[in-house]
């Protein structure tokens, strides 16, 4: 069966899954420099030229499935209860495209008697196009297990999925079954409660249309404390929180307990004097403690195996939680996606209908399954173009000790760039953490992430086990601290990408080379992109960023012919 999944909204993408198999993904962002979060944008005719281009048509599928994420908080908390709603406004869509979507509901707090493929039909009558919908949390659900390695082996998995509109929600997936067994809310706050917290205090309480706030909250705690006695007060606060509600469990008692914690919080911190660092860590661990804490009390009641636990939605993407959950010893593995967020939820709703209609629950797929790299120069005054070769670019590297933006066949999928649209760089040099915030635009506070050879990485980190995907937390050892500084957070950590030879052979080999002349078994590894929007989608955008004196791609090097003193303000 041929499955077209659309995500109509913020993060918009398109996938398609051809019998079981992932034939692309494209998130809007990583199209014609599209800023991050972007609204899916595209036309019939552009949706139809994408398809063209991979030998299929709108004629030739056989399903398409819309996401059922709504843009307005409010409608989404006075109408969550409800089959469908239909959106007429607010999504800045192609008017030829979306027009009176009738989608099913986002999900923020399921009932044991709701049925997570649960979808709803409808047509676009002015495109004369059928398509169903599935709710948004359904997407998240089997976008990670239909992903995991314990899809393939026909195992079962708890799947927790927490996202910035609903609260922690757990399920257990029977396979052989194929049934949904829902486990309840972990605990009553949606996931919205971390950026929004932060907005309450400097320095993100200056721009509170901040998207990228969370991935920033979560470097910027590494410059505080945690205070034994704020996090108390925290606990005390959501505890009476919850009580007051009596057991009521409804959205609109989760939004109320949601406002009511950031309120008290936001008062007692001020009454209390601690910096905002110390209180934003302080919070941080507090969240990760009750998720782990509540958590362990469901899973002590439940007679299901712990083998195996999946973690997506926006929250999944703090690889500080998801080290604390894979190592609090409540399951023996766990699986997270490399798209948790909406980045993932084309693919997830296109899961939804795969496994509703043909009862396939494993999706082949790979990460580097987004557009091509668009090669769009052919001569430049201000570039000369050669030949080059991996072996010579690790030299160049080595030799320059500067940044090179590498570009290499299809785009990644989700939010991080792991090596195919990335700026690389050595890390032995101090000043290039600095370097590399400056030329990218971030904060002083911002890491940069370690990119290396899966074989060396337990010499370096720990635990230092495979993560090709930068979605965990590692420790920079300390014999390494002073060989790799541009790498070592601020707290000794580091998000490592591990890389072997059948996962990118582009990068593995880079790292081969490298490794050689230096003795230095990794890189640092940032994404590729003008400041707020999404992968560089071809060689032109990378001209015309004018920020670095190198880049490559498909055997090639493009070098400025009038260098830029990249140090010179450091």
């Amino acid at each position: 069966m041929k499955i077209l999944g659309i995500k109509s909204s913020h993060d918009g993408a398109l996938a398609l899954i051809d019998n079981g198999k992932l034939i692309f993904s494209y998130e809007m962002e990583k199209l014609n420099n599209n800023f991050r979060l972007a609204d899916f944008n595209l036309t019939f005719e552009e949706v139809e030229s994408i398809l063209n281009k991979y030998s299929y048509s709108f004629a030739t599928l056989d399903k398409i499935a819309i996401d059922g994420w709504r843009n307005d908080k409010q409608e989404v908390l006075k109408s969550e209860q409800e089959d469908e709603v239909t959106i007429l406004k607010d999504l800045e869509l192609s008017k030829d495209f979306f027009i009176d979507l009738k989608l099913s509901k986002y999900g923020v707090l399921l009932s044991e008697t709701d049925d997570v493929l649960k979808s709803h039909d409808a047509k676009i009558d002015a495109l004369n196009l059928s398509y169903t919908s599935y709710m948004h949390v359904s997407g998240h659900i089997f976008g990670a297990y239909c992903t995991s390695p314990y899809a393939k082996n026909n195992e079962n998995s708890y799947v927790l999925s927490w996202d910035g509109g609903m609260v922690p929600q757990l399920f257990y997936y029977e396979a052989k079954e194929k049934k949904t067994v829902n486990c309840g809310p972990v605990f009553l706050m949606f996931g919205g409660v971390y950026p929004e917290f932060a907005y309450e205090f400097s320095p993100f309480s200056e721009n509170k249309k901040d998207y990228a706030i969370s991935g920033k909250l979560m470097a910027y705690i590494a410059l505080g404390n945690k205070n034994e006695e704020l996090l108390q007060h925290f606990f005390r606060i959501y505890n009476e929180l919850e009580a007051e509600i009596k057991g009521v469990v409804n959205i609109k008692n989760v939004n109320w307990i949601t406002q009511q914690f950031i309120s008290q919080s936001k008062q007692l911190c001020d009454s209390i004097g601690l910096s905002n660092e110390d209180v934003l860590c302080t919070f941080h661990i507090f969240l990760e403690n009750l998720l782990i804490e509540r958590l362990k009390i469901i899973i002590d009641k439940l007679p299901y195996s712990r083998s195996n636990f999946c973690f997506v939605g926006g929250c999944a993407l703090s690889i500080k939680w998801n080290s604390k959950l894979r190592n609090a010893g409540i399951f023996d593995t766990m699986w997270v996606p490399p798209f948790p967020n909406d980045s993932g939820s084309a693919i997830g709703v296109a899961c939804c209908a795969m496994l509703d209609k043909t009862d396939t629950a494993v999706l082949d797929w790979n990460v580097y399954s987004g557009p091509g790299i668009i090669e769009n120069i052919e001569e430049s005054d201000t570039y000369l173009t050669k030949p080059f070769s991996i072996k010579e670019l690790a030299t160049l590297l080595h030799e320059k000790d500067e940044p090179v933006v590498v570009l290499n066949g299809r785009a990644e999928l989700g939010p991080r760039s792991l090596g195919n649209r990335s700026i690389i760089s050595p890390a032995t040099n101090i000043k290039m953490k600095s370097l590399l915030n400056k030329v990218k635009g971030r904060e002083f506070y911002r890491p940069v992430a370690p990119i290396c050879l899966e074989n060396d990485a337990p010499e370096v980190f720990f635990p230092g086990n495979p993560d090709p995907f930068m979605l965990f937390e590692h420790t920079v050892r300390k014999e390494w601290d002073n060989k790799v500084p541009a790498i070592v957070h601020l707290d000794g950590s580091a998000r490592l990408q591990t890389v072997n030879e059948n996962e990118n052979d582009v990068i593995y080999e880079l790292l081969s080379h490298y490794k050689d002349v230096s003795g230095i078994p990794l890189l640092c590894n940032t994404s590729a992109n003008f400041r707020g929007k999404g992968f560089f989608p071809d060689l032109k955008s990378v001209m015309e960023w004018e920020t670095v004196n190198y880049f490559w791609c498909n055997h090639k090097l493009y070098e400025r012919k009038q260098k830029i003193d990249l140090y010179e303000t450091l």
